[in-house]
């Protein structure tokens, strides 16, 4: 296990080289011992409530739809949600199925000053592999971290 700082800075140089708007890019290995090592750290899952219960999902995260199931309509009252259940001083950790959505939330975030953002990438999920199926390439799951099944 790194030290924060040095995980942290990894994440910010990875932001750096991918031009990224917020404060740093974490793989999910990273992502779960910042959560461990970082007091108030919030991991926010912005996968829709489908997901969660037919996929899986990780204990003790902030649960906010960023897209509405069904339809996949964006979730216009997310910021609202977000504001309402995270302090934004924390260090704030957005993760999805794959690491888009996230990205987007991240994004949107940091725009409306949470200073202290980072998209989870890879995701729950990770990838699609060669049969267009996900939890084989990357992701929260494949990494074995720790999540449930309802």
């Amino acid at each position: 296990m790194g030290t924060l700082a040095a995980l942290l800075d990894l994440a910010h140089r990875r932001a750096v080289e991918l031009g990224l708007p917020y404060q740093g890019a974490l793989t999910p290995t990273e992502a779960h011992q910042v959560w461990q090592l970082a007091p108030g750290a919030k991991l926010i899952d912005i996968r829709t409530r489908a997901e969660l219960r037919f996929v899986g999902h990780i204990p003790g995260t902030v649960n906010l739809e960023w897209e509405l199931w069904p339809g996949d309509k964006i979730n216009i009252h997310f910021m609202t949600q977000l504001r309402q259940s995270v302090d934004p001083e924390s260090l704030v950790m957005f993760i999805c199925r794959a690491g888009r959505r996230s990205d987007e939330a991240a994004r949107l975030a940091a725009r409306a000053g949470y200073n202290n953002c980072y998209n989870v990438l890879e995701g729950f999920e990770g990838s699609l592999d060669v049969n267009n199926q996900r939890g084989r390439i990357g992701g929260w799951k494949f990494a074995g971290l720790p999540w449930e099944q309802e």
